[in-house]
């Protein structure tokens, strides 16, 4: 991958924006790449400098910079996975050894400092800037996960499990959003392949537990106490994985200087450093770069990208408003946002209470041991990983592009979710879990990169962080769900199928297809 990616980074095509409306059928296939959004309603100043910025940013082409973006941003999607993974699989022997009154309730908090992370890290991104939250979101998980594994009962674990999940609610929200900001348009199609590190951190997450888990842990079934001496595995599970968390926060540090997004600088009304920044990339990597600071100053003042007071409510209202300039953003960013609560509760029904109906499916098929079920598990985690790499190439293909992706992704895991309720013996089981793995991940790859490639650059984190939040409140939905119900039964995934029948639905209704255009 990474040699691929380098060698992108040789390439020096350059593509002019010859139109300035949506472009038509006709004009995709010719390769014109315009804006995903019409100027209706939107700011002229800021989509003229807009203009001016990417083009620049094409002409610098893919460098070995992106190569390290790629790298370092996936980190925070594995980081955002690996979390909530941590926190199912380590639950139930967490509440074996410290009976709470309310079992579900780390995987309730956990989702509400997700929600409340997404939130804040996105807002912040549009007020204050992408760069502090891409340096510190990850090193606050990484602690507070590593302390998370020395609780001495439920309270503190389910407090420092959601502590750290704020430090990773922002991931989602900023990783595509300094991606994408750095991107030239014609490899837009990378935020897609992006997707592929939440497999990765999932499966990370899988294959840690099957042996801490399956030979540190006490038996579920009250035969014996669960003290330290006999169910340590979630406890060295935590400290592992945080671990790992923490080298990769400070690989985030010292392995890149990371520098504000060029379009967020812009945004600011900070002509002076977008030019900057461009030329000392463009330097660095012996590219050319031929934007001014003349040029972005002839178009005059940006005066819809920030109130007059930033440190105001009206600075919120202004980044909500913009998402609805009109009438086809209003839609777009609606049917995106229901997309994502879709999604949120779908998937967090299927994954966070996977290990339960792995087990029951195991003992149905007369296959039940704790070897076996973390086994099948750490499978179908490792399954997740080709998801987002089908979906980077079907996404560019003109026949199908991120709509249809997403479509045929959603509905061919519900058809999948439909099958799985009918297993009969442990080789359809693990068959069937580890389709709807890679299926489900082309949607939820797609939808990732969709989401911050419509979204307009001046509140991109506003309204990515609302996504991820709305996301995330339907997977507090799905806890309370978990806890006032059989996750052991297939109740959840007829549930599951039928979400992402909607969702596949939905997706063939969004007003914009973002395949070939240029993100403003």
């Amino acid at each position: 991958m990474a040699s691929k990616l380098e060698q992108m980074g040789e390439s020096h095509h350059v593509e002019k924006d010859h139109d300035k409306q949506i472009m038509d059928s006709d004009s995709t296939q010719a390769g014109i790449r315009t804006d995903v959004v019409s100027m209706e309603g939107v700011d002229h100043a800021l989509m003229a400098k807009m203009d001016l910025v990417n083009d620049a940013i094409d002409r610098i082409g893919f460098t070995p910079y992106h190569t390290k973006l790629f790298f370092l941003n996936g980190f925070g999607y594995g980081v955002d996975s690996l979390l909530l993974f941590l926190m199912s699989i380590a639950a139930d022997q967490v509440v074996a050894q410290y009976p709470p009154k309310f079992k579900r309730g780390a995987q309730l908090g956990f989702y509400l400092a997700l929600l409340a992370g997404a939130l804040f890290w996105g807002g912040t991104a549009d007020i204050i800037g992408r760069k502090w939250a891409f340096n510190f979101s990850l090193l606050i998980s990484a602690i507070f996960a590593i302390t998370s594994g020395a609780a001495p009962n439920y309270a503190a674990w389910a407090t420092m499990v959601a502590i750290s999940a704020f430090g990773s609610g922002g991931n989602l929200v900023l990783d595509t959003t300094v991606f994408l900001e750095y991107l030239p348009s014609n490899k837009q199609w990378l935020l897609t392949l992006l997707a592929g590190w939440w497999g990765v951190g999932q499966t990370v997450a899988g294959l840690v537990a099957w042996p801490f888990m399956a030979d540190y842990s006490c038996p579920l079934d009250g035969s014996v106490p669960c003290t330290n001496a006999n169910n340590m595995g979630w406890r060295y599970l935590f400290y592992t994985c945080g671990a790992l968390v923490f080298v990769l926060s400070m690989l985030r540090v010292v392995v890149i200087r990371f520098h504000e997004t060029p379009k967020f600088l812009l945004c600011q009304g900070r002509d002076e450093d977008v030019v900057k920044t461009l030329e000392n990339l463009a330097h660095k990597y012996d590219r050319s770069c031929s934007l001014t600071l003349d040029q972005l100053q002839a178009h005059g003042q940006i005066h819809s990208a920030h109130a007059q007071n930033k440190a105001s409510l009206s600075e919120v209202v202004v980044h909500v408003r913009g998402l609805f300039a009109n009438r086809t953003m209003a839609l777009s960013t609606c049917l995106v946002w229901l997309s994502w609560a879709l999604i949120g509760l779908g998937y967090s029904l299927y994954y966070v209470y996977l290990p339960e109906y792995l087990a029951s499916r195991d003992s149905s098929t007369g296959a039940s041991s704790t070897y076996l079920t973390w086994r099948n598990y750490a499978i179908t985690n490792l399954c997740a990983i080709p998801g987002p790499i089908i979906a980077s190439f079907f996404c560019e293909l003109p026949l199908f592009g991120r709509k249809r992706t997403m479509a045929v992704g959603a509905l061919i895991t519900m058809i999948f979710f439909f099958g799985y309720t009918a297993v009969k013996t442990g080789q359809q089981n693990i068959g069937f879990a580890s389709a709807i793995s890679v299926s489900i991940n082309i949607y939820y790859a797609t939808l990732y990169a969709y989401t911050v490639e419509i979204l307009p650059s001046a509140h991109r984190g506003t309204g990515n962080g609302i996504a991820v939040a709305l996301n995330r409140l339907m997977g507090t939905v799905s806890a309370l769900i978990g806890a006032f119900t059989s996750t052991s039964s297939s109740v959840p995934i007829y549930v599951c199928a039928a979400l992402m029948g909607a969702a596949g639905i939905l997706a063939a209704f969004f007003p914009l297809e973002s395949r070939g255009r240029k993100s403003i």
